[in-house]
């Protein structure tokens, strides 16, 4: 299969190396992986912002870029919800309708695609070390993921998955809900990373960018040392 690489901003700013992982996974499964030209912001931070014109601007863009996509991989639930679940609402009634629903259906995240649609768990990663997982809110809430990145964690030898209590609440990034309500922000994310430490885990892993760069940020802050990686990142260990 030829795989476009839909490549979220975070990463392509300030996390390249999750992109070049994904390309690993997918490579080693026979498939070619390509990152189209031109692609941008999908406009979820317009979106959130309430500037519904203005985003449909930028995801028409997104739309002809990846037009003759076969098949269109994110390595970000928030991304992939905004262009699975919310494109086809975004042009309900549009010209643009048909189009934003056909690259919805084939537009997944990353755990989704290997698990869902090439049906497979086990990449022969090797990562021995006690990990704890995150479920980011638009890729656990819009995606419905949930047990796609915990089958493929489980067949990582080595690894022991230690489910934090607090695995399903929001890190308190939320987009710009963090710009808007920094001290509300805050105070989630003390939620969120006292209930990974109390798990005694050595890497919180989740499948979403964003909420890694929040639950890192208010960790360094602290002092705390506990490395954030993304799931791309654990399966490309050897």
């Amino acid at each position: 299969m030829y795989i476009s690489l839909f490549v979220p901003c975070y990463v392509d700013q300030l996390k390249p190396e999750i992109g070049f992982s994904v390309v690993e996974v997918l490579e080693s499964l026979g498939h070619t992986v390509g990152v189209p030209e031109g692609q941008t912001c999908c406009g979820q931070p317009a979106m959130n912002t309430g500037y519904e014109e203005e985003t449909r601007k930028v995801a028409r863009h997104i739309l002809k870029v990846f037009e003759s996509a076969e098949a269109v991989v994110i390595p970000s639930g928030s991304c992939g919800a905004m262009i699975k679940h919310f494109y086809p609402e975004l042009f309900a009634g549009q010209p643009e309708e048909d189009a934003a629903r056909k690259l919805a259906e084939k537009t997944h995240e990353f755990s989704q695609f290997l698990v869902d649609v090439l049906q497979v768990d086990d990449l022969g990663a090797r990562f021995p070390h006690k990990v704890t997982w995150h479920d980011g809110c638009h890729g656990l809430r819009e995606l419905h993921i949930q047990d796609q990145p915990r089958k493929l964690l489980s067949k990582v030898e080595g690894l022991e998955l230690v489910e934090m209590e607090e695995c399903k609440s929001c890190c308190g990034f939320g987009g710009t809900f963090a710009v808007k309500f920094p001290q509300i922000s805050t105070a989630m994310t003390q939620v969120k990373t006292t209930s990974a430490q109390e798990t005694g885990a050595e890497y919180i892993v989740s499948n979403d960018p964003s909420c890694m760069l929040q639950i890192q940020g208010y960790l360094d802050k602290q002092g705390i040392k506990l490395p954030c990686l993304h799931l791309s990142q654990v399966l490309a260990s050897r």
